[in-house]
Protein backbone atom coordinates (compact mmCIF):
# COMPACT_ATOMS: atom_id res chain seq x y z
CA UNK A 1 0.00 0.00 0.00
CA UNK A 2 1.58 3.02 -0.85
CA UNK A 3 1.20 5.55 1.88
CA UNK A 4 3.26 8.45 0.39
CA UNK A 5 0.71 10.05 -2.24
CA UNK A 6 -0.39 12.96 -2.44
CA UNK A 7 -3.68 13.46 -1.98
CA UNK A 8 -5.98 16.20 -2.85
CA UNK A 9 -9.26 15.97 -0.65
CA UNK A 10 -12.40 18.16 -0.22
CA UNK A 11 -14.67 17.69 2.51
CA UNK A 12 -18.62 18.80 2.01
CA UNK A 13 -19.76 19.74 4.88
CA UNK A 14 -20.92 22.59 7.77
CA UNK A 15 -18.26 24.93 8.86
CA UNK A 16 -17.32 26.70 11.37
CA UNK A 17 -17.96 29.66 12.38
CA UNK A 18 -21.40 28.31 11.92
CA UNK A 19 -22.04 26.20 15.21
CA UNK A 20 -23.10 22.58 14.81
CA UNK A 21 -21.87 19.55 15.69
CA UNK A 22 -21.46 17.88 12.36
CA UNK A 23 -19.16 21.55 11.51
CA UNK A 24 -16.88 20.78 14.40
CA UNK A 25 -16.67 17.16 14.23
CA UNK A 26 -15.11 18.08 10.43
CA UNK A 27 -13.15 21.08 11.68
CA UNK A 28 -11.51 18.50 14.09
CA UNK A 29 -10.73 15.91 11.17
CA UNK A 30 -8.76 17.98 8.78
CA UNK A 31 -6.59 20.35 11.33
CA UNK A 32 -5.33 16.23 12.57
CA UNK A 33 -5.70 15.30 9.07
CA UNK A 34 -3.28 18.21 8.00
CA UNK A 35 -1.22 17.77 11.67
CA UNK A 36 -0.11 14.30 10.91
CA UNK A 37 -0.92 13.35 7.30
CA UNK A 38 1.80 15.34 5.24
CA UNK A 39 0.53 13.80 2.25
CA UNK A 40 -2.72 15.06 2.55
CA UNK A 41 -4.05 18.12 1.43
CA UNK A 42 -7.83 18.73 2.87
CA UNK A 43 -10.01 21.65 1.71
CA UNK A 44 -13.62 22.25 2.74
CA UNK A 45 -17.05 22.85 0.50
CA UNK A 46 -18.66 24.86 2.96
CA UNK A 47 -22.59 24.57 3.45
CA UNK A 48 -23.98 27.81 3.81
CA UNK A 49 -27.38 29.48 4.82
CA UNK A 50 -25.97 32.49 6.77
CA UNK A 51 -23.75 35.33 6.22
CA UNK A 52 -20.62 33.88 7.48
CA UNK A 53 -16.67 35.16 6.91
CA UNK A 54 -14.76 31.35 6.42
CA UNK A 55 -11.18 30.99 6.49
CA UNK A 56 -8.83 29.64 3.96
CA UNK A 57 -9.65 26.09 4.45
CA UNK A 58 -13.11 26.98 2.35
CA UNK A 59 -12.37 26.76 -1.25
CA UNK A 60 -16.09 27.14 -2.52
CA UNK A 61 -19.43 27.36 -0.88
CA UNK A 62 -22.83 24.99 -1.51
CA UNK A 63 -25.90 27.14 -0.63
CA UNK A 64 -27.99 24.95 1.61
CA UNK A 65 -31.45 26.10 -0.19
CA UNK A 66 -30.91 26.86 -3.30
CA UNK A 67 -30.80 23.54 -5.68
CA UNK A 68 -29.08 25.16 -8.28
CA UNK A 69 -25.90 25.22 -6.22
CA UNK A 70 -25.71 21.96 -6.25
CA UNK A 71 -25.10 20.82 -9.62
CA UNK A 72 -22.82 23.97 -10.09
CA UNK A 73 -20.88 22.56 -7.03
CA UNK A 74 -20.13 19.54 -8.59
CA UNK A 75 -19.53 21.01 -11.79
CA UNK A 76 -16.69 23.58 -9.78
CA UNK A 77 -15.48 20.17 -8.67
CA UNK A 78 -15.14 18.23 -11.45
CA UNK A 79 -12.86 21.04 -13.04
CA UNK A 80 -11.02 21.53 -9.65
CA UNK A 81 -7.72 19.52 -8.36
CA UNK A 82 -9.56 17.81 -5.86
CA UNK A 83 -9.70 13.87 -6.33
CA UNK A 84 -11.64 12.70 -3.61
CA UNK A 85 -14.45 14.22 -2.15
CA UNK A 86 -15.58 12.90 1.46
CA UNK A 87 -19.44 13.66 1.78
CA UNK A 88 -20.37 14.72 6.06
CA UNK A 89 -24.36 13.51 5.70
CA UNK A 90 -26.80 14.51 7.80
CA UNK A 91 -30.67 14.96 6.39
CA UNK A 92 -30.85 17.96 8.10
CA UNK A 93 -27.54 19.79 6.44
CA UNK A 94 -28.87 19.63 2.89
CA UNK A 95 -31.74 21.66 1.16
CA UNK A 96 -34.85 20.01 0.59
CA UNK A 97 -36.75 17.33 1.92
CA UNK A 98 -34.38 15.23 4.39
CA UNK A 99 -31.64 16.73 2.40
CA UNK A 100 -32.85 15.61 -1.23
CA UNK A 101 -30.80 18.62 -3.37
CA UNK A 102 -27.83 16.46 -2.39
CA UNK A 103 -28.90 14.03 -5.30
CA UNK A 104 -28.30 16.76 -7.75
CA UNK A 105 -25.02 16.78 -6.81
CA UNK A 106 -24.28 13.10 -6.95
CA UNK A 107 -25.63 13.14 -9.83
CA UNK A 108 -23.93 15.34 -11.67
CA UNK A 109 -19.98 14.43 -9.75
CA UNK A 110 -17.20 13.07 -11.66
CA UNK A 111 -14.84 12.73 -8.97
CA UNK A 112 -14.80 10.02 -6.67
CA UNK A 113 -16.50 9.88 -3.08
CA UNK A 114 -16.73 8.68 0.53
CA UNK A 115 -20.02 9.44 2.26
CA UNK A 116 -19.83 9.55 6.25
CA UNK A 117 -22.81 8.90 7.84
CA UNK A 118 -23.68 10.88 10.65
CA UNK A 119 -27.59 9.73 10.91
CA UNK A 120 -28.88 6.11 10.33
CA UNK A 121 -32.53 5.63 10.14
CA UNK A 122 -33.97 2.03 10.72
CA UNK A 123 -36.99 2.80 9.11
CA UNK A 124 -36.58 5.69 6.72
CA UNK A 125 -39.56 7.24 5.20
CA UNK A 126 -39.17 6.81 1.23
CA UNK A 127 -36.85 10.14 0.35
CA UNK A 128 -34.39 9.17 2.99
CA UNK A 129 -34.40 5.37 1.57
CA UNK A 130 -34.15 6.81 -1.69
CA UNK A 131 -31.37 9.27 -0.58
CA UNK A 132 -29.31 6.89 1.47
CA UNK A 133 -29.67 4.33 -1.01
CA UNK A 134 -28.41 6.47 -3.85
CA UNK A 135 -25.76 7.09 -1.56
CA UNK A 136 -24.43 3.69 -1.28
CA UNK A 137 -24.54 2.68 -4.48
CA UNK A 138 -22.63 5.72 -5.89
CA UNK A 139 -19.92 5.77 -3.04
CA UNK A 140 -16.90 4.19 -3.29
CA UNK A 141 -17.05 4.03 0.51
CA UNK A 142 -19.38 4.44 3.50
CA UNK A 143 -18.14 5.43 6.91
CA UNK A 144 -20.48 4.63 9.76
CA UNK A 145 -19.20 5.14 13.50
CA UNK A 146 -20.92 2.53 15.07
CA UNK A 147 -20.80 -1.19 14.33
CA UNK A 148 -24.27 -1.94 14.99
CA UNK A 149 -25.55 0.52 11.90
CA UNK A 150 -23.96 -1.79 9.72
CA UNK A 151 -26.80 -4.99 9.07
CA UNK A 152 -29.37 -1.17 9.16
CA UNK A 153 -27.13 -0.66 6.29
CA UNK A 154 -27.32 -3.85 4.71
CA UNK A 155 -31.03 -4.92 4.78
CA UNK A 156 -32.75 -1.68 5.11
CA UNK A 157 -30.74 0.36 2.47
CA UNK A 158 -29.52 -2.70 0.39
CA UNK A 159 -25.55 -1.32 0.81
CA UNK A 160 -22.40 -3.61 -0.46
CA UNK A 161 -21.14 -4.60 2.95
CA UNK A 162 -17.48 -4.22 1.13
CA UNK A 163 -18.62 -0.87 0.89
CA UNK A 164 -18.89 -0.10 4.59
CA UNK A 165 -15.90 1.19 6.92
CA UNK A 166 -16.86 1.18 10.76
CA UNK A 167 -14.66 4.13 11.90
CA UNK A 168 -15.18 5.19 15.29
CA UNK A 169 -15.97 9.28 16.09
CA UNK A 170 -13.09 10.87 16.85
CA UNK A 171 -12.07 12.50 20.23
CA UNK A 172 -9.93 15.75 20.87
CA UNK A 173 -6.46 15.23 23.29
CA UNK A 174 -6.26 18.20 25.69
CA UNK A 175 -4.36 18.35 28.31
CA UNK A 176 -6.33 19.62 31.36
CA UNK A 177 -6.32 19.16 35.22
CA UNK A 178 -7.22 16.37 37.20
CA UNK A 179 -10.82 16.22 38.33
CA UNK A 180 -10.45 16.98 41.82
CA UNK A 181 -7.94 20.37 41.26
CA UNK A 182 -10.83 21.37 39.04
CA UNK A 183 -13.26 20.77 41.57
CA UNK A 184 -11.08 22.75 44.45
CA UNK A 185 -10.06 25.62 41.48
CA UNK A 186 -14.32 25.76 41.27
CA UNK A 187 -15.42 25.68 44.85
CA UNK A 188 -16.74 22.78 44.16
CA UNK A 189 -14.56 19.95 45.97
CA UNK A 190 -17.76 18.83 48.04
CA UNK A 191 -20.02 18.64 45.05
CA UNK A 192 -20.84 15.01 43.04
CA UNK A 193 -20.98 16.59 39.57
CA UNK A 194 -23.33 15.29 36.66
CA UNK A 195 -23.44 17.25 33.52
CA UNK A 196 -24.93 17.06 29.80
CA UNK A 197 -23.51 19.21 26.92
CA UNK A 198 -24.56 20.03 23.70
CA UNK A 199 -27.13 22.19 21.56
CA UNK A 200 -30.38 22.28 23.63
CA UNK A 201 -33.14 20.83 21.69
CA UNK A 202 -36.28 18.97 23.12
CA UNK A 203 -35.13 15.73 21.51
CA UNK A 204 -32.51 16.05 24.59
CA UNK A 205 -34.94 14.58 27.08
CA UNK A 206 -33.60 17.14 29.39
CA UNK A 207 -36.74 17.56 31.32
CA UNK A 208 -36.11 13.94 32.31
CA UNK A 209 -32.67 14.86 33.43
CA UNK A 210 -33.60 17.48 35.83
CA UNK A 211 -36.69 15.62 36.86
CA UNK A 212 -33.73 13.07 38.17
CA UNK A 213 -31.77 15.23 39.84
CA UNK A 214 -34.92 16.54 41.84
CA UNK A 215 -34.90 13.18 43.16
CA UNK A 216 -31.15 12.58 43.57
CA UNK A 217 -31.19 15.71 45.59
CA UNK A 218 -33.20 14.03 48.69
CA UNK A 219 -30.78 11.98 49.76
CA UNK A 220 -27.26 13.50 47.44
CA UNK A 221 -27.65 17.18 48.90
CA UNK A 222 -24.17 17.75 47.05
CA UNK A 223 -25.11 16.94 43.87
CA UNK A 224 -24.86 19.42 40.88
CA UNK A 225 -26.32 19.19 37.44
CA UNK A 226 -24.62 21.16 34.75
CA UNK A 227 -26.25 21.76 31.41
CA UNK A 228 -24.09 23.22 29.09
CA UNK A 229 -25.11 24.36 25.63
CA UNK A 230 -26.92 27.38 23.92
CA UNK A 231 -30.28 26.63 22.31
CA UNK A 232 -29.75 24.88 18.63
CA UNK A 233 -29.85 27.48 16.36
CA UNK A 234 -32.77 26.17 14.25
CA UNK A 235 -34.96 26.17 17.49
CA UNK A 236 -34.09 29.52 18.42
CA UNK A 237 -35.10 30.59 15.13
CA UNK A 238 -38.76 28.22 15.60
CA UNK A 239 -39.77 28.90 19.20
CA UNK A 240 -37.12 31.04 20.70
CA UNK A 241 -36.22 30.24 23.93
CA UNK A 242 -39.22 28.46 24.49
CA UNK A 243 -37.52 24.69 25.95
CA UNK A 244 -34.82 26.18 27.88
CA UNK A 245 -37.06 28.43 29.64
CA UNK A 246 -39.49 25.36 30.45
CA UNK A 247 -36.40 23.69 31.82
CA UNK A 248 -35.61 26.31 34.31
CA UNK A 249 -39.14 26.88 35.14
CA UNK A 250 -38.87 23.29 36.05
CA UNK A 251 -35.94 23.74 38.17
CA UNK A 252 -37.62 26.35 40.18
CA UNK A 253 -40.81 23.96 40.91
CA UNK A 254 -38.71 21.38 41.91
CA UNK A 255 -37.12 23.57 44.42
CA UNK A 256 -33.54 22.18 42.95
CA UNK A 257 -31.62 25.62 42.16
CA UNK A 258 -28.62 24.78 44.24
CA UNK A 259 -28.57 21.56 42.39
CA UNK A 260 -28.98 22.76 38.71
CA UNK A 261 -26.78 25.42 36.81
CA UNK A 262 -27.85 26.26 33.17
CA UNK A 263 -24.54 27.50 31.26
CA UNK A 264 -26.15 29.22 27.95
CA UNK A 265 -23.00 29.37 25.66
CA UNK A 266 -21.81 27.77 22.69
CA UNK A 267 -18.59 26.20 24.63
CA UNK A 268 -14.90 25.70 22.93
CA UNK A 269 -13.59 22.17 22.87
CA UNK A 270 -11.76 23.39 25.98
CA UNK A 271 -14.28 24.18 27.71
CA UNK A 272 -16.45 20.76 26.88
CA UNK A 273 -13.45 18.66 28.21
CA UNK A 274 -12.66 20.94 31.10
CA UNK A 275 -16.31 20.39 32.13
CA UNK A 276 -16.35 16.82 31.19
CA UNK A 277 -13.28 15.95 33.47
CA UNK A 278 -14.90 17.75 36.05
CA UNK A 279 -17.71 15.82 36.32
CA UNK A 280 -18.56 12.49 38.01
CA UNK A 281 -21.11 11.42 35.56
CA UNK A 282 -22.42 11.97 32.60
CA UNK A 283 -25.66 11.95 31.13
CA UNK A 284 -27.28 11.75 28.00
CA UNK A 285 -31.37 11.58 28.32
CA UNK A 286 -32.21 11.67 24.66
CA UNK A 287 -35.38 10.65 23.40
CA UNK A 288 -34.59 9.19 19.58
CA UNK A 289 -33.84 5.57 20.19
CA UNK A 290 -32.26 5.36 16.39
CA UNK A 291 -29.76 7.86 16.56
CA UNK A 292 -26.92 6.19 15.27
CA UNK A 293 -24.02 8.96 16.80
CA UNK A 294 -23.17 11.08 19.40
CA UNK A 295 -20.50 13.88 19.25
CA UNK A 296 -21.31 14.88 22.81
CA UNK A 297 -21.18 10.97 23.98
CA UNK A 298 -17.76 10.60 21.97
CA UNK A 299 -16.38 13.03 23.92
CA UNK A 300 -17.43 11.83 27.30
CA UNK A 301 -15.90 8.23 26.00
CA UNK A 302 -12.51 9.69 25.44
CA UNK A 303 -12.39 11.04 28.62
CA UNK A 304 -13.08 7.94 31.06
CA UNK A 305 -16.23 9.88 32.31
CA UNK A 306 -18.78 7.22 33.75
CA UNK A 307 -22.14 7.19 31.21
CA UNK A 308 -25.52 7.34 31.99
CA UNK A 309 -28.04 7.30 28.77
CA UNK A 310 -31.10 6.14 27.45
CA UNK A 311 -30.32 3.25 25.44
CA UNK A 312 -30.34 4.65 21.59
CA UNK A 313 -28.23 3.04 19.34
CA UNK A 314 -24.83 4.47 19.78
CA UNK A 315 -25.41 4.60 23.28
CA UNK A 316 -25.97 1.00 23.59
CA UNK A 317 -22.60 0.04 21.84
CA UNK A 318 -20.49 2.41 23.75
CA UNK A 319 -21.74 1.52 26.99
CA UNK A 320 -21.25 -2.11 26.22
CA UNK A 321 -19.02 -4.94 28.51
CA UNK A 322 -19.58 -2.42 31.72
CA UNK A 323 -18.77 1.15 30.56
CA UNK A 324 -21.39 2.45 32.00
CA UNK A 325 -25.39 1.86 32.89
CA UNK A 326 -28.37 2.30 30.18
CA UNK A 327 -31.50 3.87 32.16
CA UNK A 328 -35.25 3.73 29.79
CA UNK A 329 -36.78 6.37 27.81
CA UNK A 330 -38.67 8.90 29.05
CA UNK A 331 -38.33 7.59 32.86
CA UNK A 332 -36.96 9.81 34.92
CA UNK A 333 -36.87 7.07 37.98
CA UNK A 334 -34.61 4.88 36.34
CA UNK A 335 -32.21 7.48 35.69
CA UNK A 336 -32.45 8.37 38.85
CA UNK A 337 -31.53 4.55 40.12
CA UNK A 338 -28.80 4.80 37.59
CA UNK A 339 -26.93 7.96 39.47
CA UNK A 340 -27.73 6.36 42.68
CA UNK A 341 -25.99 3.59 41.82
CA UNK A 342 -22.80 5.08 41.10
CA UNK A 343 -22.60 7.56 43.73
CA UNK A 344 -23.40 4.87 46.23
CA UNK A 345 -20.87 2.43 44.80
CA UNK A 346 -17.01 4.47 43.86
CA UNK A 347 -15.54 1.18 43.55
CA UNK A 348 -17.52 0.13 40.45
CA UNK A 349 -17.58 4.16 39.39
CA UNK A 350 -13.94 3.59 39.50
CA UNK A 351 -13.70 -0.09 37.02
CA UNK A 352 -16.54 1.84 34.95
CA UNK A 353 -14.32 4.74 34.58
CA UNK A 354 -11.45 2.20 33.57
CA UNK A 355 -13.57 0.71 31.14
CA UNK A 356 -14.29 3.73 29.32
CA UNK A 357 -11.16 5.51 29.17
CA UNK A 358 -9.31 2.32 27.72
CA UNK A 359 -11.99 2.77 24.66
CA UNK A 360 -11.87 6.34 24.79
CA UNK A 361 -7.89 6.14 24.72
CA UNK A 362 -8.72 4.77 20.61
CA UNK A 363 -10.82 7.11 20.08
CA UNK A 364 -8.43 10.50 19.77
CA UNK A 365 -8.48 12.31 16.82
CA UNK A 366 -4.63 11.14 16.24
CA UNK A 367 -6.04 7.50 16.29
CA UNK A 368 -8.91 8.14 13.81
CA UNK A 369 -7.42 9.79 11.51
CA UNK A 370 -4.79 7.11 10.52
CA UNK A 371 -8.11 4.75 9.83
CA UNK A 372 -9.16 7.69 7.52
CA UNK A 373 -6.11 8.07 5.94
CA UNK A 374 -5.89 4.17 4.58
CA UNK A 375 -9.60 4.62 3.47
CA UNK A 376 -8.42 7.48 1.28
CA UNK A 377 -5.32 6.11 0.09
CA UNK A 378 -7.52 2.65 -0.84
CA UNK A 379 -10.18 4.90 -2.99
CA UNK A 380 -8.00 6.27 -4.71
CA UNK A 381 -5.83 3.54 -5.55
CA UNK A 382 -8.66 1.96 -6.66
CA UNK A 383 -10.46 4.25 -8.67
Amino acid sequence: MNFNKSMNIAFLSTYPPRECGIATFTQDLINQMNYSQSTISSKVVAISNDELQYDNEVMMELVQNDRSSYAQTASKLNNSDVELLVIEYEFGIFGGESGEYLLDLIANLEIPFVTTLHTVLPEPNMIQLKILKSLGEKSEKVITMAKNTVDILIKVYGMEPTKIEVINHGVPSIQVKSREKLKEDMGLSKRSIISTFGLLSPGKGLEYGIESIAQVAKKHKDVLYFILGQTHPAITKESGEQYRNTLEAMVDELHIKDNVKFVNKYLTKDEIVTYLKLSDIYLTPYLNKDQAVSGTLAYAVGYGRVIISTPYIYAKEMLSQGRGLLAKFRDSESITDCITYVLNNPGEKKKMEQKTFELGQTMMWENVVKDYKRLFDEVLRNS
